[in-house]
């Protein structure tokens, strides 16, 4: 296993007292179980600075190695070809050219030198980010600020939960050269201007859905947020206009003046606040109106990205999908959780002769079978369209730990394949076992077409308001069990269309699975959109399938007991999926209903 972490900075001379706090920061907390080359990426330092950071560098020669790299060559020559216009800072672009000029290195770090380092550095870059890009961090910004969410959403065609700051990044450079991430750069910056964060802001759509996204604490903003908790906080970035150097009362400022101590840059950090005056305070907060003004002009420019180079491939949204959207709004503001969004069949009651809960008949088995098999056909279909984007199947193991017991599975329900990507996740685990889904009465005895077959034929379980029918379906769920088989029930109830969020669950499924003293095996699917779009004009969702560790009653407690402490365990794990997925905390619209 290599011990070689290279993390790279940019800097030029103003920066260099910054950086060398920094550098003071993370050389306090990093494992020494590592070597960390260092690299300052400028075009021209003053040597007494290079001195000077070589000297803190130094002070643990055996862990850390720091050399400075000249980019003036590189930028001269992208600057000749491409005519970079005057008024973009170099210093900006400096990350793009570390893939290409390190061909050693297949995963590095670059850091911003506005932050202070707090967590032990080498648990950033051993984030497994798989075949991403990169790994990072929401942009807090654009929560304290909305005007730059709706600017990335309205100009740039990114989710605003999905846009990440730059500053602090895992890159896979072996990624970036094989799919010629500096070309597409440079050839973007070349027929677009990016005139909010400049490069970030390139990043962000080439990287789009190539992201791994990492605790906000690995980049936290210096600024109030009720809803996280400083024992996550790993590294503060002063961004913006938050900077200790410049202001009184920044939040987190201790930090940066601990480490500021204990370096040779200390006087010179305090003159220059001592000498930082109101009206170069006035300045900063004017630019940062500025700013946001320029966020609100380019979303709502006919000649911003979005607009010139995404919109006019994307079919119009349909109307029938704005008015699901809209109800699930309203929904959630009334913390009416559990209802309908769309409109289905109308119910037909369903009686005993039209269902076989057992699956023990000859000709309710051969119908399965075959039907089972143009199931798959079908699953296959859509993966091969792009209709079903399965990215990732998270805690197989959590799976494989059951996999000879009955167990009721719960998922969060969004999409009519939601259950497909369930199936898809498990399939090769089964071990010969059958997946079972509950569904609605009228799901079963209403639908028309492909999928009205699917759901007599397909492993079903229906609930029913017929006395008889649910006595077979209570009967049939314990057979099932106590036969080592698996029942996925959906205890949101009514499905939401894209709906992100866990909602609050009813109880029936964890009183099954008391009832039973089966184990519950939450499963909680996260979206992040695809380059694709179907045909309701929104983008297809690509689905992590999260499978998290079994919930097994307390053969000490009742029932009652049981079922309200495993639907309780289990709403907390799939929100700890969620938080940590979207790197946001989990908050509705009702005051009321916050987690």
């Amino acid at each position: 296993m290599d011990k070689t972490i290279p993390v790279f900075f940019a800097t030029d001379d103003n920066y260099i007292p910054y950086l060398g706090v920094t550098l003071k920061s993370m050389m306090a907390n990093a494992s020494k179980e590592y070597f960390y080359d260092i690299y300052v990426l400028s075009t021209s330092l003053k040597e007494e600075n290079k001195a000077k950071i070589k000297n803190i560098v130094d002070e643990d020669g055996a862990h850390f190695y720091v050399e400075f790299i000249s980019l003036t060559a590189q930028l001269n020559n992208v600057t000749a070809k491409f005519s970079l216009r005057d008024y973009y800072s170099m210093a900006t672009y400096y990350r793009i050219f570390i893939p290409d000029m390190f061909p050693q290195y297949e995963k590095a770090l670059y850091l911003d030198c506005d932050i202070v380092i707090l967590g032990d550095i080498s648990e950033l870059y051993n984030h497994d980010i798989h075949e991403n890009y990169i790994g990072a961090i929401q942009d807090e910004s654009l929560f304290k600020y909305p005007e730059f969410g709706t600017y990335v959403e309205k100009a740039l065609g990114v989710p605003r939960e999905k846009y990440f700051n730059a500053g602090i990044m895992v890159m896979n450079l072996e990624e970036f050269r094989k799919n010629s991430l500096f070309e597409k750069f440079i050839n973007l910056m070349k027929k677009y201007t990016c005139k909010v964060a400049q490069d970030q802001d390139y990043l962000n759509i080439l990287c789009k859905n190539k992201v791994h996204y990492i605790d906000i604490g690995w980049n936290k903003g210096a600024i109030y947020t009720p809803t996280f908790n400083d024992e996550k906080l790993k590294l503060v970035h002063y961004n913006l206009n938050r900077k200790p150097w410049q202001n009184d009362n920044v939040k987190y400022q201790e930090y940066f003046w601990k480490y500021a101590e204990q370096t040779v840059f200390y006087d010179q950090i305090c003159q220059y606040k001592a000498n930082f005056t109101d009206e170069m305070r006035a300045k900063n907060d004017e630019g940062l109106a500025n700013l946001i003004a320029m966020c609100a002009s380019e979303a709502e420019s006919e000649n911003n990205y979005y607009n010139l180079f995404i919109k006019p491939n994307v079919p119009e949204k349909s109307s029938e999908r704005l008015q699901i959207l809209e109800k699930i709004n309203s929904l959630e503001k009334d913390g009416l959780w559990s209802h309908d969004v769309e409109n289905d069949p109308e119910t037909i009651p369903l009686t005993l002769d039209k269902v076989d809960y057992f699956h023990k008949k000859v000709t309710s088995k051969a119908k399965t079978f075959f039907i089972n098999m143009l199931a798959r056909k079908f699953i296959q279909m859509l993966i091969r369209r792009d209709q079903l984007i399965i990215k990732e199947v998270k805690g197989i193991e959590n799976f494989e730990a059951i996999k000879h017991d009955g167990a009721i599975l719960t998922c969060n329900h969004f999409n009519a394949f939601d259950n497909f990507a369930v199936y898809k996740a498990i399939e090769k685990d089964l071990h010969r076992k059958t997946l079972y889904k509950v569904i609605r009465e009228g799901n079963y005895t209403s639908f028309k077409g492909l999928f009205g077959i699917f759901f007599r034929n397909c492993n079903t379980l229906p609930l029913s308001n017929n006395f008889e029918c649910m006595k077979k379906f209570m009967d049939s769920i314990t057979y099932h069990l106590k036969r080592g088989e698996k029942i996925l029930i959906y205890p949101e109830q009514g499905m939401w269309w894209n709906y992100k969020k866990p909602r609050p669950m009813q109880n029936g499924a964890f009183k099954f699975a008391a009832m039973n003293k089966a184990p519950i095996l939450p499963i909680f699917i996260t979206m992040q959109d695809s380059e694709n779009f179907g045909k309701d004009g929104f983008p297809i969702q690509e689905y992590t399938v999260h499978i998290l560790p079994a919930i097994h009653p307390d053969p000490e407690k009742s029932v009652r007991e049981n079922a309200e402490i495993m639907k309780q365990k289990n709403f907390e794990m799939w929100k700890e999926v969620y938080e940590s997925t979207y790197g946001i905390p989990l908050i509705y619209s009702n005051d009321q209903q916050s987690a």
